[in-house]
């Protein structure tokens, strides 16, 4: 049971593992190497998980939990990383909404931000609410909030509920930024693997920049639901 805030915190560092707090922090450039406190991620589920479930039994942890939550921006990564997975197993759609649009402005790296997959988006009631929080997320001009709303895209909405149109969506996004192109790469290779007669278009006619566009083609090539007889084609269109 936890009481506090720092209490939390604290226990991070006892969970601590410094060669992976050495090895974690290359990883992440954005992040200061003082900021990683090294805890390894099952460790960190599993804490997020305890937390939650100590939370409906003792006031305390739930106080604590929501400071924790609260107290913006986290210094360390690994609190990034907790926060992420605590938010990731909200199941009331509202409250994790809400948990997003105060935590999002404050993500730093690219790992907190893909780390960050609530279960209850999944949800397909919820999905017309979510392409809405999607459409005012992938205009922000915060790099790992633009990043979140295409990584939501890709998770939710290139099966069943697929549309041409978030195509459109996220070849429309213009930016400089490294984690953002990426995650455009990542997202029109996995829609190659997933639609890939809507989204071969995109490709041949070099709707992407030319980075993002060999990007997203390296990416499909190295994916075993790429056939090898698209591979072929996709190596042909490589700018």
């Amino acid at each position: 049971m936890f009481s506090t805030k720092s209490e939390i915190t604290q226990n991070l560092f006892n969970l601590q593992d410094i060669a992976y707090r050495d090895f974690q922090a290359k990883l992440i450039p954005t992040v200061a190497p003082e900021n990683v406190i090294g805890v390894r991620t099952p460790a960190l589920r599993a804490f997020a998980k305890q937390l939650i479930k100590d939370a409906t039994s003792d006031k305390e942890t739930a106080s604590a939990i929501k400071d924790f939550l609260s107290d913006l921006p986290h210094k360390y990564y690994d609190e990034n990383q907790l926060h992420a997975f605590i938010l990731s197993e909200e199941k009331d759609y509202d409250s994790c909404i809400s948990g997003l649009e105060n935590f999002l402005p404050y993500v730093d790296n690219w790992a907190t931000c893909d780390t960050l997959i609530p279960k209850v988006l999944k949800k397909q009631k919820y999905h017309e609410n979510v392409l809405v929080k999607i459409n005012d997320w992938i205009q922000s001009s915060h790099t790992y909030t633009v990043r979140y709303a295409i990584g939501t895209l890709m998770r939710f909405f290139l099966d069943d509920e697929f549309n041409s149109e978030y195509l459109e969506k996220v070849a429309a996004v213009q930016s400089d930024e490294y984690y953002i192109k990426m995650m455009v790469a990542w997202y029109f290779a996995t829609a190659l693997a997933k639609q890939w007669d809507a989204t071969l278009p995109f490709i041949k006619e070099k709707r992407l920049e030319v980075c993002t566009h060999n990007k997203t083609i390296q990416k499909a090539i190295e994916s075993y639901r790429i056939t090898p007889e698209q591979k072929e084609l996709l190596r042909k269109l490589k700018v």
